[in-house]
């Protein structure tokens, strides 16, 4: 599957809304053990509900390294960013 990805030039796309849908639902999974409704998220987060869906949102491509800290700190996380071998 990599191969014909890669072979249309769409492997970075497919690999870039991997990973914003796996720190999506991690993020959703991470508010839901801890009984944050999304309000009280976006509170803490000193942003709007808007913001904090559109976090959340695996589908939304919006999603900025400041808003995940703010998010990361609020649910007690930190945020790590690495860069890798291809």
């Amino acid at each position: 599957m990599r191969e014909f990805l890669r072979d249309e030039a769409l492997l970075e796309e497919a690999e870039s809304r991997a990973l914003r849908r796996g720190v999506a639902l991690q993020l959703d999974r991470l508010r839901k053990q801890q009984r944050v409704s999304k309000s009280r998220l976006a509170r803490q987060m000193n942003t709007s509900r808007a913001v904090v869906n559109r976090l959340l949102d695996p589908a939304n491509p919006s999603m900025t390294l400041a808003a995940l800290g703010k998010a990361a700190r609020v649910l007690k996380r930190r945020l790590l960013i690495e860069l890798v071998p291809r």
